[in-house]
């Protein structure tokens, strides 16, 4: 598979990663360890490289899983983790809300080495940014842990322009994390000029629109009280009834280049910048390696301004994650 690199300071990653978060959370039934284990070493068999975690996910065991099943290929790998939510380290209890003090970040730190079963984290995401502390002293301990060689890069994931300015200017920020789509287009306007401008690089989480845009899900479609998408306005009967107009336009691309809409819808976010690494997540090996397939399909400038011209004419429904979540992450 194609290598990407992420940022100015040696950051290379497979053009498409592996969300992990949904083998343990958020996504309804959890999946068997070993079951987990083997997806992550057949995504590595097919060429992926790139794998995301973060002690929030389980909250904790997502990261042993992700340690246990990349310790055998762990020098052909780059594993990135986060803090940032205030997460009791012995217990595993959510206090709710953030925490990115900078001694609290060490100790996550530390106790995502352990879990993770390595030497040193790849890539350090500030899960979310946390209002009271100032950005500057966030990246001041990230920085910390660069140099005691704890950490090798580091990352921001749903910050604002402004704050990645600012901690970038203490401490060169590699990549940024946010949620990125044709289902979510946000990005677009402010936050991948700054990127671009800054030379950092991009990680999109939900490329596929937390399913959506896979063609699979419909108003039919029941969702487990755990899945956090049962609670997620986008996916709300009455707006995924408006919103299926742009799964139809990702069907209509898909039949003309012999693909899969997910695969389409892949392809389309690794046409927009040379500098963005997806992270597509998924429980099932047949889903895994439909997605690994979008690295082959090639989307023309002329069928991107089909797809432009075409989302023109929509008017997508409901928020994309719920009012109290995205208070919470000041977003």
């Amino acid at each position: 598979m194609q290598k990407r690199k992420l940022g100015s300071n040696g950051l290379e990653v497979s053009v498409l990663g592996l969300g992990c978060m949904g083998l343990s959370s958020a996504y309804g039934q959890v999946v068997e360890q070993s079951e987990s284990i083997a997806l992550i070493r057949s995504a590595f068999d097919s060429g992926v490289t790139f794998f995301d975690t973060a002690e929030a996910y389980g909250p904790f065991s997502n990261e042993e899983i992700v340690g246990e099943a990349l310790a055998p290929i762990r020098e052909h790998v780059v594993i990135a983790t986060k803090f940032g939510f205030d997460i009791d380290l012995a217990t595993g209890e959510r206090r709710g809300g953030v925490n990115s003090r900078p001694e609290h970040i060490k100790a996550v730190a530390e106790a995502s080495l352990k879990r993770l079963g390595v030497e040193t984290i790849d890539l350090f995401y500030q899960h979310r940014v946390d209002p009271a502390v100032p950005i500057e002293d966030v990246a001041g301990a990230v920085k910390d842990l660069i140099a005691a060689g704890k950490v090798k890069y580091f990352g921001m994931s749903e910050a604002a322009p402004d704050t990645i300015r600012r901690a970038h200017a203490v401490q060169s920020v590699s990549a940024v994390q946010s949620e990125y789509s044709l289902f979510y287009r946000e990005p677009e306007s402010q936050l991948l000029p700054t990127l671009e401008e800054l030379g950092i690089g991009f990680v999109p989480f939900s490329p596929l629109g937390a399913g959506f845009l896979t063609g699979k899900i419909d108003t039919s479609t029941q969702f487990d009280a755990t899945d956090f998408r049962a609670h997620v306005p986008r996916f709300a009967p009455e707006a995924m009834q408006a919103n299926m107009a742009l799964v139809e336009i990702v069907r209509d691309m898909a039949a003309h280049k012999n693909a899969t809409p997910a695969q389409v819808a892949l392809a389309w976010l690794l046409a927009q910048k040379p500098w963005i690494a997806p992270i597509p997540g998924t429980t099932k090996l047949h889903r895994l390696h439909e997605n690994l397939g979008a690295v082959d399909v090639t989307l023309t400038a002329a069928d991107l301004q089909t797809i432009d011209v075409a989302m023109t004419k929509l008017n997508l429904q409901g928020a994309r994650l719920p009012e109290a979540v995205l208070k919470m992450s000041g977003l």
